[in-house]
């Protein structure tokens, strides 16, 4: 989902039986989506849960998304027997001028591309990341591992979720990608940066990521986002020039 005038960019990767994470990744796109549009026209839209104050407001209000989100898909299990357990992992990313926030839960990334380097600004919540944080074992175990699959995070499994907010500065020029792990599984960070720095077109770029996942044997769906920031903060720019002009 990209939503470039509210500055909002998410990802979710459902999880549950039938068609029951499909369901609630849906859920979560659009009860995040409309959370932060009713923001930014009632800026005095109470939050859901608690305000942290080492964050930006920006980054409490993408929290607060994230939690309305988690509330609806965990009603949602509740209300139908095929739905039970249903969750879906999240990475969202908003942009507020040069400072980009973050949010995540579960295993799908959001990565940077600049000056010809990847860098992964998330950290999955998965039982294989976490074994790989306390030196047990190494990335090369983690991708042949059983229990690779295993997240310790999702949407609406819980009544209440723990969200992870980063955030960083950012600058014309810098690309973002948001996937889900039907990519990262199977596709290296060289080779993703390879494809994001070798053409200008980005649905190309997204089409070919996909491609790159499914040549590597891949059994999950794929969901990328791509977003080139130069004509993003460019846009936000004139914003500000022409209210300056206007006042």
């Amino acid at each position: 989902m990209a939503d470039p005038p509210l500055g909002l960019y998410a990802v979710c990767d459902g999880m549950g039986g039938g068609n029951a994470g499909e369901i609630a990744s849906a859920l979560a796109v659009e009860a995040i989506h409309a959370h932060l549009a009713e923001a930014a026209k009632n800026p005095d839209l109470p939050l859901i849960g608690p305000c942290d104050a080492t964050v930006s407001a920006p980054a409490n209000r993408l929290a607060s998304a994230i939690r309305a989100a988690n509330n609806i898909v965990h009603r949602e299990s509740w209300s139908r027997p095929d739905y039970a357990g249903m969750g879906t992992t999240v990475v969202a990313a908003l942009l507020r001028e040069e400072v980009l926030t973050i949010a995540h839960v579960g295993d799908s990334r959001l990565y940077l591309v600049r000056d010809g380097t990847i860098q992964a600004l998330t950290t999955d919540h998965s039982w294989v990341a976490e074994q790989i944080l306390k030196g047990i074992m190494t990335e090369e175990e983690a991708e042949q591992s059983a229990r690779r699959n295993i997240v310790t995070k999702a949407l609406g499994v819980e009544n209440s979720v723990d969200v992870e907010l980063t955030e960083v500065p950012i600058k014309s020029g810098d690309m973002l990608l948001l996937c889900s792990d039907g990519l990262t599984r199977g596709v290296r960070p060289n080779d993703i940066l390879h494809i994001l720095t070798g053409s200008e077109n980005l649905p190309t770029m997204s089409d070919r990521l996909i491609a790159m996942a499914n040549e590597a044997g891949g059994d999950d769906n794929t969901t990328v986002v791509v977003v080139a920031l130069q004509d993003e903060l460019q846009a936000g720019l004139w914003e500000r020039l022409k209210k300056r002009f206007v006042a």
